[in-house]
């Protein structure tokens, strides 16, 4: 609050400064006054009559039951078009949790082996372009194979260290 103060005395002209009218006590002593209502705490009869709410959690990834990953089988392999203004045709697929949940999965990288009955493991990770979409399918375990010819960021995508 004083920070804020000195902040604006410093923002003041050499003229506005030396004038007798501008008092750094005076205008604290007024800010104080109408913001009286918003420093102080509760009473002890308000909270006894409305306790401190905690703060909800919401989930980003709901179908998951605060598990890492889950598995599914995949019900349908399909693409889909991303929001404006990209343009792509991007793999997911529709997938039947353990939990009886059906969840919508994208498929990273490029090309991919999956298709109906396929059983994959999914993990959380919306993906922005595409509505709906909050679930990544794992690739190279289960049924879903890692990228073939993949030389960068391997891990990601399920791909073995090629021989050098």
């Amino acid at each position: 609050m004083t920070a804020f103060l000195t902040g604006c005395y410093n923002r003041l002209s050499q003229q506005a400064k030396k004038s007798a009218r501008f008092n750094i006590s005076a205008s604290l002593a007024s800010f104080l006054a109408t913001n009286q209502k918003n420093l102080l705490m509760a009473t002890i009869n308000q909270l006894v009559r409305k306790p401190r709410q905690a703060t909800t959690y919401k989930s980003a990834s709901p179908a998951l039951d605060k598990c890492p990953q889950r598995r599914g089988v995949c019900t349908r392999v399909y693409t889909t078009t991303p929001k404006k203004p990209n343009s792509a045709l991007r793999k997911v697929a529709k997938v039947r949790l353990t939990n009886q949940e059906e969840v919508i999965s994208y498929i990273g990288g490029e090309g991919h082996n999956l298709q109906e009955h396929s059983v994959v493991l999914i993990r959380g990770g919306r993906v922005k372009d595409l509505p709906g979409v909050r679930y990544h399918t794992v690739r190279g375990s289960l049924d879903a194979a890692g990228v073939a010819k993949r030389r960068q960021a391997r891990s990601k995508y399920g791909a073995k260290r090629p021989k050098a």
